[in-house]
């Protein structure tokens, strides 16, 4: 039952996480760009990711929780499939282009929102956009690698 329980808080997590960039990349940030203007657009979509983020922190402590459960659950990184191995390794990846996220162009986004220093807040959210179309194809790989990782 536990590992059944631990998979399924992995899933969500990751699903949160994944789904989550989609939703703010490919419909939250279209329709701010194309129904505010700056002044409006730019502070609302701080505020969007500082609430997210809070979601994305706590996801990645259930999937770093949770997946090396898993793995120890099942003898350790030497007797796992190599699929683990990828997942894992990308999900270090993901997580660590998350923190620069978090700790560097999110902070100039909020102090600059804070200045009305529009052009300063505008590069750093396109900064922050990209960084997140990054992180979202490494999450689609990390599904992939799940879901595919033991037939290839």
């Amino acid at each position: 039952m536990l590992p059944s329980l631990l998979l399924l808080l992995h899933l969500l997590a990751a699903a949160f996480w994944v789904g989550g960039m989609a939703t703010m990349h490919f419909a939250v940030r279209p329709a701010a760009v194309a129904s505010l203007e700056p002044p409006l657009r730019l502070p609302f979509m701080a505020a969007a990711l500082s609430r997210f983020f809070v979601g994305v922190s706590v996801a990645i402590g259930v999937l770093l929780a949770s997946g090396l459960l898993l793995v120890w659950m099942s003898g350790g990184f030497a007797r796992v499939h190599l699929s683990v191995h990828a997942m894992f390794t990308l999900g270090l990846v993901m997580m660590a282009l998350f923190l620069h996220i978090r700790f560097a162009p999110y902070p100039r986004l909020v102090r600059a929102v804070a200045a009305r220093e529009w052009p300063v807040a505008a590069t750093n959210l396109n900064t922050i956009r990209k960084l997140v179309a990054v992180n979202l194809v490494l999450g689609v790989l990390v599904f992939a690698v799940a879901t595919l990782g033991r037939v290839l």
